[in-house]
C-alpha cells in the first residue's frame, strides 16, 4: 500500500521533467528557425537580436560591420551537423552560400554556431557570434 502514492510519486516527476526538457527541445527550435529565417530573409545584421544581450552589448556591430554585412544576401543556409556540447549548450554547423549585392558572385561560408540555454529566461540564445562572412570557399 505504501508504495503506492511512492510510485505516483515517481511517476509525476518524471512527466514535468519530461515536460521541461520538452519546453526546452521546442524553445531550441523556435531560435534555430527564427535565426535561420532572420539571415535568410530578412539580413544577416538582423540575426544580431539572437545574440546573447551581455555580448550583444559588449561587442556592438561597427559602422564598418553592418556595410559589410549589407552588402551580401543569404542565398541558402544549410545545416551539416551537429556538434557534442553540454545539456546548456547545442552548437551546429551550417553552410550558408552569400551572393554579394555588388558583383552577384556567390561563395560559401561555414558557420559553427553555439547556443546556450538561458535558465533565467527560459531561452536560447546564440553566444558564438554572428557569421564570419570574410572566410572564403
Amino acid at each position: 500500500m505504501r508504495l503506492r502514492p511512492l510510485l505516483v510519486l515517481a511517476l509525476s516527476t518524471a512527466l514535468l521533467a519530461g515536460c521541461a526538457t520538452n519546453r526546452r527541445g521546442d524553445a531550441l527550435q523556435k531560435a534555430l528557425d527564427g535565426y535561420s529565417t532572420a539571415l535568410r530573409w530578412d539580413s544577416i545584421v538582423a540575426g544580431a537580436t539572437f545574440i546573447e544581450p551581455k555580448l550583444r552589448s559588449e561587442h556592438p556591430l561597427s559602422k564598418f560591420e553592418i556595410a559589410r554585412y549589407a552588402q551580401l544576401r543569404v542565398a541558402n543556409y544549410e545545416v551539416q551537423g551537429t556538434l557534442p556540447g553540454t545539456p546548456d549548450t547545442y552548437r551546429q554547423v551550417v553552410r550558408i552560400a552569400l551572393i554579394n549585392r555588388n558583383t552577384q558572385t556567390v561563395r560559401n561560408i561555414t558557420d559553427k554556431q553555439t547556443w546556450r540555454w538561458d535558465a533565467k529566461d527560459k531561452q536560447w540564445w546564440l553566444v558564438s557570434g554572428l557569421p564570419d562572412v570574410t572566410q572564403g570557399d
